[in-house]
């Protein structure tokens, strides 16, 4: 039986970079963007600037806006779940490292240990390798409302 699942997706962006991250304890896990599952009865809105606190640390985080939401089977990844995806386009208003490994106390997988995240900033639009599992769906998106905004 499938499993429907609402995640949320948080492009973050500082100037023309997009923040991506790899996990250093499990490679395989290939880039990606922070992102998470919603908890019971929370706005997608709270969850996507909850989610990348946790998992990023920063705390200077402006929310711009909602790009977008899409459907993943996540049978490719030997998963029986529906990925419910909406994505969002948060800004870094401070100064942040040029890369920084964070660990995540509160892992939505159900994992009692901390997930450590190394993060990088990748340049856009050219310099963002491939995400895996889809989580580049919406950056012509995210790039086309930049766009518009200069």
């Amino acid at each position: 039986m499938l499993i429907r699942q609402h995640k949320v997706f948080a492009y973050i962006t500082h100037g023309d970079r997009l923040l991506v991250f790899s996990h250093p304890n499990s490679p395989e896990a290939g880039i990606q963007v922070p992102a998470g599952t919603l908890k019971n009865d929370e706005r997608p809105e709270d969850g996507v600037m909850r989610e990348a606190l946790e998992e990023t640390g920063l705390t200077d985080l402006a929310f711009i806006g909602f790009l977008g939401e899409v459907e993943r089977d996540m049978s490719d990844f030997g998963l029986d779940q529906i990925h419910h995806r909406r994505f969002y386009h948060l800004r870094c208003e401070g100064d942040p490292l040029d890369t920084w490994r964070h660990a995540e106390s509160d892992p939505s997988d159900g994992s009692t240990e901390s997930i450590v995240f190394e993060f990088f900033w990748a340049p856009m639009p050219d310099g963002i390798t491939d995400l895996i599992a889809s989580h580049g769906d919406m950056l012509p998106v995210l790039f086309e409302k930049m766009a518009q905004s200069d």
